[in-house]
């Protein structure tokens, strides 16, 4: 059923609109960048799945948050250099089947994530 994210900014209470993702699969450790993509008005990955449902593999994968970029895009003071910078998420899929959702949440000092629905 593919795969797919959403960030909420904590800070502001919102949506993460415009932050900055990127998507790899590990191939032996390393990422291999899959794309780019900016976070749509609802804090969502754009365009549908990021991966649809015959094309989502059984491995491991990585979600780049470019979160002081984001940060400071929204006029935050942040130190240099900031507490967080880019937040990596490294993940299994296990069935490749099922729907993963990995949503973000996040704010300069903090985050949290979990398998969504």
């Amino acid at each position: 059923m593919g795969l797919s994210t959403h960030v909420l900014d904590t800070m502001h209470g919102t949506p993460a609109a415009g932050m900055a993702v990127a998507l790899y699969t590990m191939q032996g450790g390393q990422p291999a960048l899959v794309r780019r993509f900016v976070l749509n008005a609802d804090g969502r990955n754009p365009d549908g799945p990021l991966y649809k449902d015959a094309e989502l593999r059984q491995g491991t994968y990585r979600l780049a948050f470019d979160v002081a970029g984001y940060f400071r895009g929204k006029g935050v003071a942040l130190p240099e250099p900031p507490f967080l910078d880019q937040v990596m998420l490294d993940f299994g899929i296990a069935r490749p089947q099922e729907h993963y959702h990995v949503p973000l949440l996040v704010s300069p000092w903090s985050y949290s994530t979990y398998r969504g629905s």
